[in-house]
């Protein structure tokens, strides 16, 4: 479904380029970013989207005329944006990239000097500078300057190297498919496996926007990249969504174990290697109770925060969790950043594989099991409160949560309706012991709120 109004949250913008994103819009949005951060440079990053080359210089060109200097490191994934933030001891940045949208669509992600998608409170203050056209401008004297980073992977590569053990992931040689659908993800993504001795097979490699499938890395839409796997014989598949963030894995036998699989298996990594420290790791509340089960194996214990990476990076900080993420494929490893981060992902799926001398299909058969059933339909935002209501009211035996949206529990299972951040709907997630079961509950919910 096309948007028909911009979508803005207090961490970015997202819209169709042309019609609800356009150069005024972008240009109003960084000016108010501006206004809202102490002085300072900004980092302007973008994924791989023709669109992005047009964004990129109407921000840099209104954070100069604001007097910013920016930092040009031009076709980078989300995560590095952060690395390259604190590289530079930047006030802030912004990345062009409209994440697992189509191509029609573009986006600005916000981040703050800490390297992390700005939080509540200063991104409400730029939504307010924006809606209130609260900008400043300096004088010819006082422009700010542009300049082109030369060398935007090493450092993130660098720290996601020191996360694992190089020399036992080199050891094995493994064969790795990478599909990175022309997005961002083969920047540096390519470089890490190689840096891991890893066999590479890339699929769209050169970083042109023209995505071979539809970007959001779901089952139907790697159907194609499956068949590839079992074509090439990988050891593992990664596949990363345009701006690299979000990671979905398909094993040495083909079969897609999915995004949620990605942030439970970093997880038991994590904490195998950190075995009765009473560790704390911080998950939203539409991520697999997979993390759960997993924590409560070592020891853990787990928070669950609202939907969305600044919530999540919230409460990670607040628990000082040795780990977190969400389940859409983003995990989050504090010793790296504090950003969703498919690189991360690769490396420790990777070093526990070496770790353990299993395939990814026995690592994969060892996680709890459990059907998650992520449906989506067509959505007024301004309607969703009231849909959450009639839910509530149709379900009220049961115990609910109003931490971002609603989520009900129904003993060994759980649903969750929420409005989506980024698109004109609504979502609802049901995981169960089986798929029939999820999808039961799934219809349900659709049959209330008809």
């Amino acid at each position: 479904m096309i948007m028909s109004e911009l979508i803005i949250s207090v961490a970015g913008l997202r819209g169709v380029v042309g019609e609800t994103l356009t150069p005024n819009v972008a240009m109003r949005y960084a000016a108010a970013f501006s206004a809202s951060v102490p002085p300072g440079p900004f980092v302007i990053t973008r994924d791989s989207r023709p669109s992005g080359t047009m964004l990129a210089d109407a921000v840099h060109s209104v954070l100069n005329a604001s007097g910013r200097s920016t930092i040009d490191a031009g076709i980078t994934a989300t995560p590095t944006t952060g690395i390259l933030i604190r590289h530079y001891k930047a006030a802030g940045g912004v990345q062009i990239s409209a994440s697992h949208n189509p191509g029609e669509y573009n986006g600005m992600k916000l981040f703050s000097a800490e390297g992390r998608v700005i939080p509540k409170l200063p991104g409400n203050a730029v939504l307010e500078a924006y809606k209130a056209n609260k900008f400043y401008w300096v004088r010819h004297n006082s422009l700010g300057e542009k300049t082109i980073c030369p060398d935007s992977t090493a450092a993130h590569l660098q720290a996601v190297l020191q996360s694992v053990d190089v020399a036992a992931i080199s050891a094995r040689k493994f064969k790795v498919l990478l599909d990175s659908n022309h997005g961002a993800g083969a920047v540096l993504g390519v470089k890490l496996l190689r840096a891991l001795q890893c066999e590479v097979t890339v699929l769209g490699e050169e970083p042109n926007g023209q995505f071979l499938h539809t970007p959001e890395p779901t089952p139907d839409n790697l159907a194609g990249v499956t068949s590839e796997s079992k074509r090439h014989n990988a050891d593992v598949t990664f596949c990363q969504d345009p701006d690299a963030d979000r990671l979905a894995v398909i094993d040495g036998n083909g079969r897609y174990i999915g995004e949620e699989c990605t942030l439970a298996l970093c997880l038991d990594h994590i904490l195998s290697k950190n075995r009765n420290k009473n560790l704390n790791v911080v998950i939203n509340c539409a991520t697999s109770r997979m993390s759960e089960d997993i924590a409560g194996r070592y020891g853990a214990q787990v928070f669950r925060s609202a939907v969305g990476e600044a919530n999540v990076v919230d409460l990670m900080l607040a628990k000082q969790a040795v780990f977190g993420g969400e389940g859409n494929g983003g995990p989050i490893n504090p010793a790296v950043g504090y950003v969703r981060d498919s690189f991360v992902g690769m490396a420790l799926i990777l070093d526990m594989m070496a770790q353990t001398g299993k395939s990814t299909a026995e690592l994969a058969d060892t996680l709890p099991g459990y059907a998650l059933v992520k449906r989506k339909t067509a959505a007024d935002l301004d309607k969703v409160p009231a849909m959450l209501d009639k839910a509530a009211a149709a379900f009220k035996q049961f115990p609910c949560s109003m931490l971002d949206g609603l989520r009900i529990d129904r003993g060994d299972a759980w649903v969750l309706l929420r409005g989506s951040n980024t698109e004109p709907i609504i979502r609802i997630f049901a995981e169960a012991p089986t798929a029939e079961r999820a999808n039961e509950l799934c219809d349900e919910i659709e049959n209330v709120l008809k």
